[in-house]
């Protein structure tokens, strides 16, 4: 198989996307083929999302139909009934009785001050935007497309860091066993991917094949924190999916160890008006073998591909078409 550096190099899962440039915001789906099992783990200090808590491996639902990632801040979580609607059209959800409720958890980021059009009417766009990445990622699925662009598109059109543009960021590798681990992620971070006022990402040392420009770390390191206008005005949102068999609690410390590959591309990470969140989903296709080892080679490499993920989510994004948008990694640097 070639890989592409993304998330759908995962088998047994599909992305889509809806955004509106205007509004300066987007949805972003994760679709699996057949319910993933999924667990989450919140270290943000003021986190948003949607049905997160049944997540947890001590809840009974064992897997979701589909992830979401959304702008908006708490105006998007209306994204996930919009995605729950197209499921349910495809006959997607858990059974209760003769109904089917689709199971979507969801989180999502504060971009309402990038200088979008945020005067929507009574009720925010979101619905309408998770319904068409939804239905985007069930053709992709269909139609066996995995690739996606990176950077201003659906969660990420509208991500701003602490010094360039933010973005919707992706990668994957694969580990010593042969599981696939892949991430997705819409960085809207309070503080900075690159270091001090330069083009350098902090993810450098993670860089594979000039990913996001082959720069690797300056001679000097400023490491005085970059912040990003009020302490409420961040949060970054991603996923970690493998194709390994995993139970919640395997896919809760998948999570857990992924953080370690956001706090070492953004400087500071979870802060206490942040909300950064990631989810980790096995889609099951590959058991493990030894379950200590290669959970743990699971853990090591979703932490570099995290890192990684982040560093492509900025460097491939382009400045919003608002007044006084923020200059993209490549307006300052190139």
């Amino acid at each position: 198989m070639t890989r592409r550096n993304l998330l759908t190099d995962v088998p047994g899962l599909a992305v889509g996307h809806a955004q509106d440039a205007r509004l300066g915001s987007g949805v972003t789906v994760v679709l699996f083929e057949r319910p993933a099992v999924v667990a989450v783990s919140i270290l943000g200090g003021a986190p948003g999302g949607r049905e997160t808590s049944m997540l947890g491996p001590e809840m009974t639902v064992e897997a979701v139909d589909a992830i979401v990632l959304s702008g908006g801040s708490a105006f998007g979580l209306d994204a996930a009934g919009g995605v729950q609607a197209a499921l349910r059209e495809q006959g997607r959800g858990f059974p209760v009785g003769d109904i089917r409720v689709p199971i979507v958890p969801q989180a999502i980021l504060f971009d309402l001050a990038n200088g979008g059009d945020k005067d929507w009417g009574r009720y925010p766009p979101y619905r309408e935007l998770g319904y068409s990445a939804a239905c985007a990622a069930a053709e992709r699925g269909a139609h066996g497309t995995p690739a996606f662009a990176l950077g201003n598109i659906g969660a990420g059109m509208g991500a701003t860091t602490a010094t360039v543009k933010g973005g919707l960021g992706s990668a994957s590798a694969v580990t010593p066993a042969g599981h696939t681990v892949g991430a997705i992620v819409a960085v809207n971070a309070i503080g900075s991917a690159t270091i001090g006022d330069g083009p350098n990402f902090w993810a450098a040392p993670f860089e594979q094949q000039g990913e996001f420009g082959g720069l690797g770390w300056p001679a000097a390191i400023d490491a005085t924190p970059r912040l990003k206008g009020g302490p409420g005005t961040g949060t970054t949102i991603g996923l970690i999916a493998t194709d390994a068999t995993l139970t919640k609690a395997q896919a809760q410390r998948l999570a857990i160890m992924a953080h370690g590959g956001l706090a070492r591309a953004i400087f500071p990470a979870h802060a206490p008006l942040d909300g950064d969140t990631i989810f980790a989903a096995a889609t099951g296709l590959r058991p493990l073998g030894d379950p200590l080892t290669e959970l743990t080679d699971l853990g090591i490499v979703a932490i570099a591909v995290m890192a990684r993920a982040i560093a492509r989510g900025v460097f491939e994004a382009d400045s919003l078409a608002v007044a006084n948008p923020q200059p993209s990694w490549r307006q300052r640097f190139q």
